[in-house]
């Protein structure tokens, strides 16, 4: 399967990583080290496996850690669109929990106190359509933290499991979840410019019930 890039030079390449390829431990790095012919592709952020979009990755050691620490201080901008179960209560907001991630079951939990493990997590969102037929929601989210699973617990904690996503709570049975990275945008790490990159998720189940709204979002 070939990659889809959306940039590349000498440094990194934005391209959109597919549902179902792991983002790491040899799926898209050795995917894009043989398609590109480079040596090695470093991993500086990750995607859960059954979650597709836009993605960024290096060519080098130094760029991959200055892209890691631009990540770690915030200053990097991952938007994502999801469809979640129900309805938000107001059309856009902020949610912080508490987020503790079992690593022997894979999965995150809210939790209501500080312990050992135990990390913040904090996501802006926008609500860009409810549609009361199906009872779904399309939603743009904005991350303010990375933690592991972080977008499909915290709307599973609050009654509103994405789509598909069977280990959060969903009844919604799908081929993949209802998750998609759609923009990300950061400061080129050694020219210094500043770079968006963007994907509307594919025209799938359960995606094209909102194809116009997701259609008319600026990318």
């Amino acid at each position: 399967m070939d990659i889809e890039i959306l940039y590349e030079d000498a440094y990194l390449v934005a391209c959109v990583k597919p549902a179902g390829m792991l983002s790491e431990d040899g799926g898209m790095p050795d995917a894009l080290s043989g398609q590109l012919n480079a040596k090695r592709i470093f991993c500086v952020h990750r995607l859960d496996k059954d979650v597709g979009g836009v993605m960024i990755y290096a060519k080098d050691g130094k760029t991959a850690a200055l892209l890691s620490e631009a990540i770690a201080a915030h200053r990097a901008k991952k938007e994502y669109l999801l469809i979640c179960q129900g309805a938000l209560q107001a059309k856009e907001g902020t949610l912080t929990d508490l987020l503790y991630h079992d690593k022997q079951k894979n999965k995150t939990y809210v939790v209501s106190r500080e312990r050992k493990g135990v990390k913040d997590a904090a996501l802006d969102y926008e609500v860009v359509r409810y549609d009361d037929e199906s009872d779904l929601s399309l939603v743009k989210a904005l991350l303010k933290t990375g933690r592991s699973h972080q977008i499909r617990v915290q709307f599973a904690s609050r009654k509103m499991p994405l789509a598909g996503d069977m280990k959060y709570g969903s009844k919604i049975k799908k081929n993949r979840i209802a998750l998609w990275s759609y923009r990300y945008s950061f400061r080129h790490p050694i020219t210094g410019e500043d770079m968006t990159f963007a994907k509307t998720p594919p025209m799938e189940d359960p995606w094209t019930a909102f194809e116009k709204d997701i259609l008319s979002i600026t990318l």
